[in-house]
């Protein structure tokens, strides 16, 4: 299944609690577009947050995220790795 890396922005201030929290609403809802969130990442004092995830497509990533109630800005579709 394709990976994708997927940005948001404007969530200065976050902490590790809040990314937590939002990580488990992604998961919570995840099977139902059969995404599976791996990873995120954030900067509090730029409000970036990175997601790693599997999925059928950007477009599946991008519903759950908004279902979750923080849509993504970008996502990116990573098919080489080192």
């Amino acid at each position: 299944m394709p990976e994708f890396m997927d940005v948001h922005t404007g969530m200065a201030g976050v902490t590790a609690e809040g990314l937590h929290e939002a990580h488990q609403a992604d998961l919570a809802i995840q099977d139902d577009e059969r995404v599976n969130f791996k990873h995120a990442w954030a900067d509090p004092s730029t409000g970036m947050v990175f997601c790693l995830s599997e999925a059928p497509s950007a477009e599946a990533v991008k519903r759950i995220h908004e279902r979750a109630g923080h849509p993504a800005d970008n996502v990116y579709e990573v098919p080489v790795q080192a």
